[in-house]
């Protein structure tokens, strides 16, 4: 399926928030994902299902100042 990653399209085979971040390689921590303008927690992930032309904002926190 085909859906929006950072405002980039993307054919992914994930079919939930957790095959998504595995597909990508995701970190463990620093990282919050937003689907549709809303936040999903971590611990939802597994059970958060994407659909065909989903919204996605990946963040990841970075060091610095």
């Amino acid at each position: 399926m085909q859906i929006s990653i950072n405002n980039t399209l993307t054919d992914t085979a994930a079919q939930t928030l957790q095959q998504l971040a595995e597909e990508l390689s995701l970190p463990s921590k620093g990282v919050a994902v937003a689907v549709e303008n809303q936040m999903v927690p971590r611990d939802e992930w597994s059970s958060h299902t994407l659909s065909q032309g989903a919204h996605v904002v990946i963040i990841k926190a970075a060091c610095g100042g």
